[in-house]
Order: structure tokens, then sequence, then C-alpha cells
């Protein structure tokens, strides 16, 4: 009997071994499981954003050639041509002696001329200055904060440390679309007379500023429109972070900050 007993405990406790490791082992293949499948999930959606990322640099660098071979073609070829057009006006003007109505007209001819010619250069501004391409980012945004302020009667203040230092193309391009695609939002929305655009650069840290002190926003009930969409594309496009700051009344800042160096990671 005892005996018995004996080989019951002994049951007893081996059965219990035995469900309490089959326990541990499921515990460990579910960890496991969760582990593999949390590192799958994480290397699926740093897949995705590279592909995401990739298509957004393909989509951004395609539009920038296309910018680019426009901004040639209008002052190589039709920016050329009105010159010459100008110019043969002026000469067929002193040819006309003193007659008035010729004179009246080519003097008006003249003055659209030389509103087309305005007109291109502005297109070749917007599209891609070749203030950009030639002397960098600081001067770029110079010349477009003088263009902003003498074309909307605001005032734009612009100060910068870096003294003429040039960065990629690709942070150097996006960068001044960013400053655009905020101008065009504070001149039709924020009813803005003051504009600060700060332009900072600390060991690998690039850091740009905008401000302005217009009507501002409430952010929890604006709906994101095209523009807030584009700034958070390009700024994905250079690994930047960018953050905007607003309350009515009280103006809106955004602030983009980039690594120049993580573009390379």
């Amino acid at each position: 009997m005892q005996t018995t007993e004996n080989d019951i405990t002994e049951v007893l406790i081996i059965g219990t071994l035995v469900v309490v490791l089959l326990l541990v082992f499921l515990f460990l293949f579910v960890i496991l499981y969760q582990r593999k499948t949390l590192k799958y999930q994480e290397e699926k959606r740093k897949m995705q954003a590279e592909v995401q990322n990739s298509f957004l640099r393909a989509v951004f660098e395609t539009q920038e050639s296309e910018r680019k071979r426009l901004s040639v073609d209008l002052h190589d070829s039709v920016g050329q041509v009105l010159s010459a057009i100008k110019l043969n006006l002026h000469r067929i003007d002193k040819l006309s002696g003193n007659a008035e109505n010729a004179s009246a007209l080519l003097a008006c001819t003249r003055n659209l001329t030389d509103e087309c010619i305005q007109e291109i250069r502005n297109i070749i501004h917007n599209v891609l200055p070749p203030v950009l391409i030639d002397f960098g980012l600081t001067d770029a945004l110079q010349d477009l904060c003088n263009y902003v302020q003498q074309n909307t009667g605001m005032q734009v203040i612009y100060s910068q440390n870096l003294n003429g230092e040039r960065f990629k193309p690709e942070i150097e391009i996006t960068l001044y679309r960013m400053i655009q695609e905020l101008f065009g939002n504070a001149i039709k929305h924020a009813q803005a007379s003051i504009i600060e655009i700060t332009l900072s650069k600390e060991a690998e840290l690039l850091c740009l500023n905008f401000k302005d002190n217009g009507i501002g926003f409430n952010k929890k009930t604006i709906v994101h429109g095209f523009g807030l969409k584009n700034l958070q594309s390009r700024s994905q496009l250079i690994k930047a972070d960018i953050k905007t700051c607003s309350e009515i009344e009280k103006g809106t800042q955004t602030t983009i900050t980039l690594n120049i160096n993580k573009l390379d990671s």
C-alpha cells in the first residue's frame, strides 16, 4: 500500500514537472514569437518607409528636373526673343520719324514687351532661381525675402550665420521650396505684416525658423490642406523634423531642423 502511494506521488510530481515545463516552454515560445513578429513588423515598416521616401524623392527630383528645363528654356529662348523684339521696336521708333500714331503704338508695344519680359523673369525666379544654383541657399533666401517684401508690402526680416556655406543640392532646393510654401501660406491666409526668417547652423544641425505675426490658427480644428501635407512630404525627403506652433491672434511659427549628415545614413 505504501509503495502504491509513493508511486502515485512520484507520478504526480513528474506530471506536475512536465506540466510546468510545458507551460515554461509555451511561455518562451509565445515571447519569442511576439519578438519575431515585432521584428518583422518593424522591418516591414522600415521597408515601407524606404519605399515611400524613394517614391517621394523620385517625384520631387522629376519636378525639379522639369523646373530646371523650363527655366533654361524660358531664359534661353523666349526671353532672348522678347529682348530682340524690344530692341527692334526701339530701332523702328527711331526710323519712324515724327509719325505720332506709329510712335504711340510702338511705345505701347514696348511697354507690353517689358511686362512680358518681367513676367518671364518672375516665372524663372519661382521655378528655379539662378541665385540658388549659383550662390546657394543663404543668398537665395535673401533674394526671395527681398522679392516678397517688394511685391507684398510685408516686412521680411532675414538673418543667418552660415556665411555662404553650401549644402547638398537636395537640401538647398528642398528647404528653399519649403520656405516658398510657407511664404505662400502666410500671404494667402495669415494676414501678417511682419515675417521673420532665421537660418542657423550649429555643428551638424541646420535650423530654419519661419515666424509671422498673423492671425494664427487652432491646430485642433484646422483641416490640413495640400500646403501642410507638401511640407511634411518634403521634410521626409531630407529626413528633417518640422514643428508648427500657432495660436489665434498670436501668429504662427514653423521650425525645420535637419542633421546635414543624416541624409547619408
